[in-house]
């Protein structure tokens, strides 16, 4: 249609808005939690860089190839995060060459506490659309989006 509508009544730029608008309001909602927590230097990218990090451990390399950014760019947040507390680099076992960067308790608890935080906001939503509603959405959006679609290079995409 000539007014950016679809036929089913909706303009088609606003589904991508709204989708953003849900996925802003759960991670500011989370982050106003953490800084409350004692975190409030802890960012978003940061999360993202600590699931990049993983459990196993990365060299500064292999996180900014998970997080779809440089070299420099996630040796820099890698910095930062070491400064926070969150990550170590240590000497890897495995090639005395290179470093490894690994998550502190502090990292740990930083994700685990994030883990709570989007449970308790999943609860919230489920209080005003209800159980059903939510599921429902879930369901709906595992099935529109490639499993392909839960990867870790959000700040690459976004920055291009």
């Amino acid at each position: 249609m000539a007014d950016g509508r679809s036929t089913e009544g909706g303009a088609g730029f606003e589904l991508p808005l709204l989708l953003f608008a849900g996925f802003r309001s759960i991670i500011d909602e989370l982050h106003r939690d953490l800084a409350a927590q004692g975190d409030g230097e802890f960012r978003p990218a940061h999360g993202f860089a600590l699931q990049a990090v993983g459990t196993q451990g990365a060299s500064a390399s292999e996180v900014g190839r998970r997080l779809g950014v440089s070299k420099q760019a996630a040796g820099k947040t890698v910095d930062k995060l070491e400064r926070l507390g969150y990550v170590e680099r240590v000497d890897d076992p495995d090639d005395g060459r290179r470093k490894l960067v690994r998550l502190t308790t502090r990292g740990i608890d930083v994700l685990a506490r994030s883990a709570q935080g989007f449970d308790r906001i999943r609860a919230e939503w489920v209080a005003v659309l209800g159980a059903e509603r939510v599921r429902a959405l879930e369901a709906d959006l595992r099935t529109i989006t490639p499993a392909s679609a839960y990867r870790l290079d959000a700040e690459g995409w976004f920055a291009g």
